[in-house]
């Protein structure tokens, strides 16, 4: 009986957790979203006046759970500010607004420094030496539960909706793909068949890959050849971003990845288009 004792507190501590997050969210589905929020969105992220009442109601609700739940700390000296905290909000959410679930349950703290930022990395060189680099980033998603994000380039991403670079869709992607274990560009799939998944990923990766090594155009940052995880992150990039491009270009991996986030930004784009 003694032995069960931590299983039981564990099982305890699971369904009380759950029962916390539920009473937050209710309290926070009662809550009006904050007109002076509203203002700033409106004028710093393109894509949300382009939403459908009810998306951007959705949208909203998760902005509000987002930022309840999570913390950030300012870097290298910066002060982050509600609107900074706002817009990064926004954007990781789009990435949620066709689905249901918690927001990003293992996230629990964004770094933001004030530009690009210098990591320090291990570098295994050819002769089976490791030699200590530095790698210069825009952002970056661990899997403890952090993301990191330059201030400057979330600007930039946020000011123009349609060029296929947005660190913050970028970064949050692959914390949706760290979901399934480790992040190798398949996240935990709900309405795709995985076999579709790794065949049409497998092949529009390979694509990329020798367009690349050709010096061909791609509809897709190059970037996204590195590797499976990264593929992904750009490929949300471009869905989101530049979905009438994907779909012209690569219409099977458009399709997939409409599956998988449950929306259709080229109607975004229209109304943006049309304004």
């Amino acid at each position: 009986m003694l032995a069960l004792a931590p299983v039981a507190l564990v099982v305890l501590a699971f369904f009380l957790d759950r029962w916390r997050r539920r009473l937050r969210e209710q309290r926070l589905s009662n809550q009006p979203f904050p007109a002076h929020w509203a203002q700033i969105l409106e004028t710093r992220i393109p894509v949300y006046t382009a939403l459908q009442a009810q998306e951007r109601s959705t949208l909203e609700q998760l902005i509000q759970r987002f930022l309840d739940d999570k913390t950030f700390y300012g870097c290298a000296g910066l002060e982050v500010t509600e609107l900074m905290k706002l817009c990064i909000a926004a954007e990781a959410c789009l990435l949620l607004l066709g689905q249901s679930g918690p927001v990003y349950p293992r996230l629990q703290s964004i770094l933001v420094y004030p530009t690009g930022f210098v990591a320090k990395r291990d570098v295994h060189q050819e002769d089976g030496t490791v030699a200590a680099g530095e790698h210069h980033l825009l952002g970056e998603s661990w899997g403890n539960g952090r993301v990191i994000l330059s201030w400057d380039d979330v600007e930039e991403g946020a000011r123009d909706f349609s060029d296929g670079h947005n660190v913050v869709l970028h970064e949050f992607a692959h914390q949706l793909d760290a979901a399934s274990g480790g992040t190798n560009g398949a996240p935990p799939l709900r309405s795709n068949s995985y076999q579709t998944w790794a065949h049409v990923f497998s092949d529009s990766f390979d694509d990329l890959q020798t367009r690349v090594m050709h010096g061909k155009k791609t509809v897709m940052d190059s970037y996204g050849a590195t590797n499976p995880a990264e593929f992904f992150a750009v490929a949300t990039e471009t869905f989101f971003e530049k979905p009438e491009d994907l779909f012209a270009r690569r219409p099977a991996l458009f399709d997939q990845l409409r599956q998988y986030y449950r929306v259709d930004p080229r109607q975004w784009h229209r109304r943006m288009t049309a304004r």
